[in-house]
């Protein structure tokens, strides 16, 4: 291993030494996972190379060969070899000793614990000899507890049997002396006393007395019901004297009894109290007929306040005797007027029926006030809670005048509702017999409203259309207004006298009206586009036809069509409001049934048939103005100038009708920007469309085309406040289609005024300022430009060639679209919306 040490200056070494210089190299080459104490010494490294260590001992021959160098070093590792077996000498010993006295412990913890154990069982052993000790002591004390307990017990008990056999005597001698007074007090005490005996009912004393109690309650219950039956008899007459206190004392006895006593009494006295009535207004009597209802309600008053004087202290007030009888008359009346309503049915006439449910609702709302129906809901009645005020105009009062007007806000639905006031419990309680007949009254509103919509038909062909005013804004037709006041009114009577099939009839009703009111009076007056014989039809104006001429509507037909969208949306938010209304008073399971969706789609077709009218009218008398432009010469316009005549006679026939169409729409502002937008994606492709007719076009006509064209753009932007005095800014959507398809017009012109040469950069900048892949469109370019057939041949080649690849999975067609779709493609769509509604119609 010593690559520089002389051996012949070890021949004079011990051999013994070394021998130990070896174990000591093999003792410090560790293992790489043994883990050392933090040393400074190389010995100590992990990584201890012993080539290295004697090289750097003795880097040259000249220090190996110094005899003085070499033992220097032997006796200094000598040394710490020593030192090393004495420490590894004490740590084995020191090891020893540890499992010495490890072993010592142990057997001293064993013996404690030994002693803990015997001290816990002699702790044990004197617990129990404790407790048997106080059991000795306690046994006596709970002897006398148990005997003063049982001791006690004996003694109630035979109080209670003292009690309850002095007063099943006492009880037994009142019955026979009548003495109801002193019985009800006592009776209630033996049945009190009775109730601790119930386990003793094995004692034949105590069974016995049980016996006789029943008996004396079975005896009392059937002299009272004969008291009553000798002072209230069936036949005969009534007693002309006030109720005596035996009476009185016998209905507090019957409170203790058996509950089908006092219903006994109660059913006794008030069929004995209204048999008058029943004979007074039997079914063959002039009375008994509906016209004279009002005898029968005034009868049971005069007899409550009779009841009152005569016999309202006899009964106790937990009986409500008074609101019994007034229930019983109730259900009685029902009965009776079905019975005579079904005889004589042929002669129900629609006033003398509402006059007698009038009446009946009068008495019930009466009933309702005077008494909590506690016999009807069993005594769980709860006070009405007031609803809070509503600010909801559509939600006023139902009880007021039946001719206010229905007042429309658009922040209704933002509005609370008003909460449904809870219904008394004498609602219906009479009035639910003229259910069945209340066909009658539905026959009459359809024959009504039928009557109504005819007289607004011809009180609009006397009057005419609505006279103009700029100044106010499109009116409302006051038929408008009328039908819906009526519809309320109808509606509120049905639901005062049914909540049930009879409201779900009126609906029907009520729609069929709706959609002869939307077609008769609104979509029957919308002007015709031409005056000739058999002039087109509604359905006819969603058609639109290349160069045909359309006459142009005079002011008073464009108030009217707004007049007509005004009126429509008007009726589009009324009936609504109509649905909600309906399903508040109709029953919860009937609710579904209501659906007025086909209605408001028929004034929604309405609204969009009068902004097609009004776009119609203004694209037909734009497009003599875009015939002229497609047939100038344009390739021998020599200079650019101010607007062409054709531009300035659009801008013209737009400051015409687009102020008056915006102020008869000022109070629907929605519908306007509606207009305009339709008319927007009108004008603009036909625009376009006319632009490809003008060919060929020199550089300096497309100039004065690209001029016409901004000026065209900037009035279409300024279309929504145009020749108002209060500019508003225009809706961000019609702004974009504006913006958008003019933009595309533009784009068309300097791609026409751009020269074809060299080929590749025309097409590059074709496709690149249109983003339009369509051949058709190139097409339509070159022709523009007046280029030869063999010139365009060529282009669209390298048209072809220079489109862009198609997206994967793209169906390869010729024509693909680099963009969203054009204003051509979005026209289309409207039209096909528009030949759907015309299908619709």
């Amino acid at each position: 291993l010593m690559t520089h040490v002389s051996w012949e200056f070890l021949d004079g070494l011990n051999f013994v030494k070394l021998q130990k210089l070896s174990v000591m190299v093999d003792y410090v080459c560790f293992p790489p996972s043994l883990q050392v104490f933090p040393s400074q010494d190389p010995l100590d490294r992990a990584d201890f190379n012993a080539v290295e260590y004697i090289n750097a001992l003795f880097p040259t021959e000249q220090v190996s060969d110094a005899p003085n160098t070499l033992r220097l070093y032997f006796h200094t590792f000598y040394c710490q070899i020593l030192r090393l077996d004495d420490n590894i000498r004490t740590v084995v010993r020191g090891q020893t000793n540890v499992g010495q006295d490890g072993r010592q412990a142990l057997e001293e913890a064993q013996k404690a614990i030994q002693q803990l154990f015997g001290k816990i069982k002699d702790i044990k052993d004197k617990a129990e000899k404790s407790e048997q000790m106080v059991k000795e002591i306690t046994r006596d004390i709970k002897q006398l507890d148990h005997a003063k307990r049982h001791l006690t017990t004996s003694i109630t008990t035979l109080n209670h049997l003292h009690m309850l056999a002095g007063g099943v005597d006492s009880l037994e001698a009142m019955t026979r002396r009548r003495q109801y007074g002193e019985v009800a007090n006592l009776l209630q005490g033996v049945v009190n006393v009775l109730e601790h005996f119930n386990k003793y009912m094995g004692i034949p004393q105590i069974r016995q007395l049980s016996e006789r109690v029943k008996a004396a309650q079975n005896e009392l219950g059937q002299q009272i019901l004969a008291d009553f039956e000798e002072a209230f008899p069936s036949q005969g007459t009534k007693r002309t004297g006030g109720p005596s206190n035996v009476l009185r004392d016998a209905c507090l006895v019957a409170n203790v009894l058996d509950p089908r006593i006092k219903q006994e009494i109660i059913k006794k006295f008030i069929k004995q109290h209204l048999s008058e009535y029943l004979v007074l207004f039997q079914e063959n009597q002039d009375v008994a007929w509906l016209d004279k209802i009002d005898r029968r309600y005034a009868w049971i008053k005069r007899q409550l306040v009779d009841y009152e004087e005569k016999y309202g202290r006899m009964f106790p007030p937990e009986w409500c005797m008074t609101e019994r009888i007034a229930v019983e008359f109730c259900h009685v009346t029902r009965a009776e007027l079905s019975k005579i309503m079904r005889t004589r049915a042929k002669e129900i006439e629609v006033k003398l029926l509402l006059f007698a449910i009038q009446r009946t609702t009068n008495f019930e709302g009466l009933l309702a006030k005077r008494f909590s129906g506690c016999t009807l809901t069993d005594g769980t009645v709860k006070k009405p809670e007031v609803p809070p005020p509503s600010t909801n105009p559509f939600l006023e009062d139902e009880t007021g005048p039946e001719t206010d007007e229905i007042v429309i806000e658009k922040s209704d639905t933002d509005k609370p509702k008003k909460p449904k006031v809870p219904d008394s419990p004498f609602h219906g309680i009479v009035s639910k017999c003229f259910e069945p007949h209340l066909y009658v009254y539905i026959e009459s509103q359809d024959k009504n409203l039928g009557e109504l919509i005819d007289r607004f038909v011809a009180d609009f062909k006397a009057q005419g259309p609505p006279k103009p005013n700029v100044d106010e804004g499109g009116a409302v037709l006051p038929s408008c207004a009328d039908l819906f006041v009526y519809y309320k009114k109808c509606m509120v009577q049905c639901s005062q006298l049914s909540t049930g099939e009879p409201m779900i009839a009126l609906t029907t009703i009520f729609q069929k009206y709706l959609r002869e009111y939307a077609w008769k009076i609104l979509s029957g007056n919308l002007p015709k586009t031409t005056s000739s014989s058999g002039g087109l039809t509604i359905t006819s104006l969603l058609k639109e036809k290349e160069g045909s001429e359309v006459a142009k509507f005079t002011l008073e037909e464009l108030c009217l069509i707004c007049s007509i969208l005004s009126t429509a949306e008007y009726c589009l938010a009324t009936t609504q409001q109509l649905e909600e209304k309906l399903k508040e008073k109709v029953d919860a399971s009937l609710m579904e049934r209501i659906n007025l969706t086909g209605e408001m789609d028929t004034f929604s077709i309405v609204i969009s048939n009068s902004i097609q009218l009004l776009v119609q009218d203004l694209d037909a008398a734009c497009d003599p103005a875009l015939t002229a432009m497609s047939k100038m010469q344009w390739q021998n316009v020599e200079h650019v100038g101010d607007q062409s005549p054709y531009v300035t006679s659009v801008i013209l026939h737009i400051k015409q009708n687009v102020p008056i169409i915006r102020d008869n729409l000022a109070s629907t502002r929605k519908y306007f920007t509606q207009f305009c937008i339709k008319f927007a994606n009108s004008f603009i492709p036909k625009f376009i469309n006319h632009l490809f007719k003008c060919k060929p076009i020199s550089m300096v006509g497309a100039e004065q085309l690209l001029l016409d064209t901004h000026s065209l753009k900037m009035v279409l932007l300024d279309l929504p406040s145009i020749g108002s005095q209060v500019v508003r800014k225009a809706p961000a959507s019609y702004t974009k289609i504006v913006v958008k398809g003019m933009t595309r017009a533009e784009m068309i012109l300097k791609v026409v005024m751009a020269p074809h040469e060299p080929p590749v950069v025309f097409v590059d900048n074709y496709i690149k300022l249109l983003a339009d892949c369509s051949t058709d469109t190139f097409q339509k370019i070159l022709d523009m430009k007046g280029l030869k057939r063999s010139e365009q041949s060529s282009m669209l080649d390298l048209f072809r060639l220079r489109l862009p690849a198609p997206p994967p999975g793209g169906d390869g067609a010729g024509s693909l679209s680099l963009s969203a779709p054009t204003p051509e493609q979005e026209s289309s769509r409207i039209r096909k919306l528009e030949k759907l509604i015309k299908k619709r119609l």
